[in-house]
């Protein structure tokens, strides 16, 4: 099962977050690093999360249209 960290972008959505996790990626040719971000639509029964919270989602089956991941360890929250 796999599993990605990211930081909360959106909570609006009921029991719907979006998780933005950044990777880093190095160019072939000028073997520089740079990030490379990817949103997923994840599933947040309790709605306990915030913007800027740091949390951990796994894979899991379709729920609906976008969302195939769900929250898997309890937010750390970011003041």
């Amino acid at each position: 099962m796999r599993s990605k960290t990211g930081t909360v972008v959106a909570s609006k959505n009921d029991k719907t977050i979006v998780v933005q996790v950044d990777s880093y990626k190095t160019h072939p040719k000028y073997k520089k690093r740079y990030r490379v971000s990817k949103k997923f639509h994840a599933h947040d029964a309790q709605n306990t999360h915030n913007v800027g919270d740091t949390v951990t989602i796994y894979e899991s089956r379709p729920i609906s249209k976008l969302k195939r991941w769900t929250i898997e360890k309890p937010a750390t929250k970011t003041i």
